[in-house]
């Protein structure tokens, strides 16, 4: 039971902020309405987004380090299902955009961002995937996954700050924070992070015992 705690508490804060997120009460704002509500989903989306890249990179440095493939298989599989997180945050972002902006991918330098960012760790796995030599895939891969993780950085989040956006918090715009995200509202983004994070880690590590079996059994069958 001890070494589930964590993922039990993922699922009941998914729950609760779920259930919060269409229910519970949120400030009156002009232009974005109830679809402020959005932010409970589409803002957990990029946390759990960045802490798996973040795990790949720190991993992607271990492999390197070591050249043990275990930390190889974990630096993979934390960019596959975060790159399924940065997918459902576009999704959500265009949503949003949609309602708020008249325009599901309006020309706004966050978003772009956050395209170039996406087409460079599909390239990653692209990569990966040409790759025949075990070893070579794995440094290579690993060199490309460390440089990729500052510049994606520099493209969703420090660049917006300093060009015109539309986004909160970019381009001389006030955040979320600054006006509406109010104590109610924080009392539900945060839960929903966390527990989008856990379920994240939790994916990750699944598909990463499934990853090291099949590694395991090629390795015997050589």
């Amino acid at each position: 039971m001890k070494h589930y705690w964590w993922k039990i508490l993922a699922i009941l804060l998914l729950l609760y902020s779920i259930i919060m997120g269409i229910l519970g009460k949120v400030p009156a704002l002009p232009i974005v309405h109830e679809t402020i509500r959005n932010v409970y989903f589409h803002v957990p989306m990029w946390f759990a987004m960045f802490t798996l890249y973040l795990i790949s990179v720190i991993y992607s440095i271990k492999y390197l380090s070591s050249n043990d493939p275990k930390h190889d298989l974990v630096a993979v599989e934390s960019v596959n299902v975060g790159i399924v997180f940065c997918l459902l945050g576009l999704a959500t972002g265009m949503i949003w955009a949609n309602f708020t902006w008249g325009a599901p991918w309006p020309n706004d330098p966050k978003t772009n961002g956050s395209a170039i960012a996406t087409l460079m760790y599909l390239a990653y796995l692209v990569l990966r995937n040409a790759l025949e030599e075990e070893q070579k895939r794995g440094r290579i891969s690993a060199i490309y996954n460390i440089f990729a993780f500052p510049i994606m950085i520099v493209l969703m989040y420090i660049l917006p700050k300093n060009t015109d956006s539309l986004h909160p918090g970019a381009g001389g715009n006030s955040g979320f924070g600054d006006f509406d995200l109010d104590g109610s509202m924080k009392a539900v983004l945060y839960p929903a992070s966390l527990g989008w994070i856990l379920v994240g880690t939790w994916l990750m590590t699944l598909r990463f015992r499934i990853r090291k079996l099949e590694y395991q059994s090629h390795t015997a069958a050589d």
